[in-house]
């Protein structure tokens, strides 16, 4: 069994050399010449070629072959320099307003704004583009209490956080968790990718200067042009709760601990 992972990996290797060595829109090798010079079959070599197609590294062009995917370009997350700030990715991102509605929190969103399921909130979902391309879908949720002036153009321009100053909420700090997940007929149909195909969920809760709750989000990423980046500050280890070393992913145990990290998307132009 060892045999086919080991060549699977080895022509993975490969195609990732090629990758990252030619400009975007460079065609690969034809699969009979990769075959001969590898020295694998076809189903071993198509393996490694659905992958890297799957994660957004190479494309398919029917009848013409198959070839490297567009550069990435790189928008920071999360900044060290001032909460909630988002710099601005290279590329034109622009939104789309799909709903725009007040309706009532309900048990789910209302317990995680600290609000009645019966109190009005601001429901938006938009689609958001980078050179008029779709790249994701969000869900936003704001209590009514909190920007009751929200309105439907404040959601298609500029920073929504900028938009929220204007209304006299400052936002402070937010927790985001972000989960592998794919896409159902409605989400493929607005983001131009097949039904189940990979992406990518963002969920955050943000808090205002008074540590109120002001805004539920939940996003959905194409996980074709988008990829999540951490950069790691390291430090000797330090033990792990009752002084058991601590393990982090990704890390060898007993190695070094992870003491800040700053965290970027990639996305992929087209």
């Amino acid at each position: 069994m060892a045999e086919p992972i080991l060549k699977r990996e080895r022509v993975r290797d490969y195609l990732l050399e090629l990758i990252e060595t030619h400009p975007p829109g460079a065609p690969i090798p034809a699969e009979r010449a990769l075959c001969q010079q590898l020295s694998v079959s076809r189903p071993t070599l198509r393996s490694a070629v659905d992958e890297l197609v799957n994660t957004g590294l190479l494309v398919r062009q029917h009848g013409r072959g198959t070839f490297v995917a567009p550069a990435k370009i790189t928008q920071e997350l999360v900044s060290q320099d001032r909460a909630m700030t988002l710099p601005q990715a290279g590329g034109a991102w622009t939104s789309r307003v799909l709903e725009h509605a007040r309706v009532p929190a309900g048990a789910r969103v209302g317990r995680k704004l600290r609000v009645s399921p019966a109190a009005e909130i601001t429901y938006t979902a938009r689609l958001r583009l980078v050179d008029g391309q779709p790249m994701a879908i969000e869900y936003l949720h704001v209590p009514v209490a909190v920007a009751p002036g929200l309105t439907r153009e404040d959601m298609e321009s500029g920073n929504f956080y900028d938009r929220l100053a204007e209304h006299g909420v400052h936002v402070s700090d937010a927790v985001q968790s972000i989960e592998p997940t794919v896409t159902n007929d409605a989400e493929s149909g607005l983001l131009g990718v097949p039904v189940f195909a990979p992406a990518l969920l963002f969920e955050r809760l943000t808090n205002d200067t008074t540590g109120r709750p002001v805004e539920y989000v939940h996003s959905l990423y194409r996980g074709d042009r988008y990829r999540i980046v951490s950069r790691l500050s390291l430090a000797p280890t330090a033990p792990g709760p009752g002084g058991r070393p601590g393990h982090y992913p990704g890390i060898p145990p007993g190695s070094v601990t992870a003491v800040r990290s700053a965290t970027t998307g990639d996305v992929q132009a087209e």
